[in-house]
């Protein structure tokens, strides 16, 4: 599995999903995904294209997705983490931020993750990264933020009642906030410089970040939990889920830890 192969599948989705602009909650939900969450017909399309083109690919591997769950083809594989649609909220309200991840991990953890893409499903911008060769924007190499200044600070608020007072102390010190609603694509931008600090004081599932964390680790920014602790060894099982705190750099991530923990 390269990068390339990704890229192709990438291409597919947005041949045939990309153009599709949905008009507000149309879409009647299909049931609920193996993670619990509503599943839409554009979860399921994406879904079906992705593991269609995996399937293809006639080589041993193990799949988690957001939607239909675990399955195994062959034996001894590769882990291929996927969510079909990240932002699929804002799919289906029409509001166009939402994209596509997937990762490759060599082992069951976080830290084994060797690759990464994600593709913007509103403009077709790509994202790759892999492990030891750092991380990409439509082919040119990409880097985080470089100074400590609070530029903005993208949020992912699940319960905004209990996760807005819980951070706070961080949005109030920064120029501008964002709740952009699709935590792949969040952090994605924040490894191409855009965002200086990603925060979700409520645990996200590992195929919501997996991909995210090898672009911000590839492109030279600091994750961990929001406590300051490593995911590393976090799990990549279906159930496996982390509050998460990413920034650019590591002053960046002592301010923004010191802020909401202190």
């Amino acid at each position: 599995m390269t990068i390339n192969s990704l890229r192709k599948i990438g291409k597919k989705l947005f041949f045939e999903i990309g153009e599709t602009r949905l008009k507000p909650l149309a879409s009647s939900p299909l049931g609920r995904g193996a993670s619990g969450d509503k599943t839409y017909p554009i979860d399921r399309q994406a879904e079906d294209i992705i593991i269609g083109a995996l399937e293809n690919l006639h080589e041993p591997m193990n799949i988690i997705s957001e939607e239909s769950g675990t399955r195994q083809i062959l034996l001894n594989g590769k882990t291929f983490l996927i969510d079909p649609i990240d932002g699929s909220r804002n799919a289906i309200s029409g509001v166009p931020f939402y994209c596509s991840s997937i990762a490759v991990a060599e082992g069951d953890t976080i830290g084994s993750i060797s690759a990464a893409y994600i593709i913007n499903l509103l403009s077709g911008d790509e994202f790759w990264a892999e492990k030891g060769k750092g991380a990409f924007f439509n082919g040119e190499k990409i880097f985080t933020q470089q100074d400590s200044t609070f530029y903005l600070v993208a949020y992912e608020a699940q319960n905004p009642k209990h996760d807005i007072p819980r951070i706070m102390n961080l949005l109030g010190e920064t120029r501008r906030t964002r709740c952009f609603g699709a935590t792949a694509l969040d952090l994605s931008y924040l490894a191409y410089g855009s965002i200086s600090v990603f925060v979700s004081p409520s645990p996200s599932r590992s195929f919501d970040f997996a991909g995210g964390w090898l672009m911000v680790t590839e492109a030279g920014g600091i994750f961990t939990d929001i406590s300051g602790n490593s995911i590393e060894n976090l799990g990549t099982g279906l159930d496996k889920s982390s509050p998460l705190l990413s920034s650019g750099n590591s002053a960046l991530h002592e301010r923004a830890l010191k802020l909401l923990n202190g």
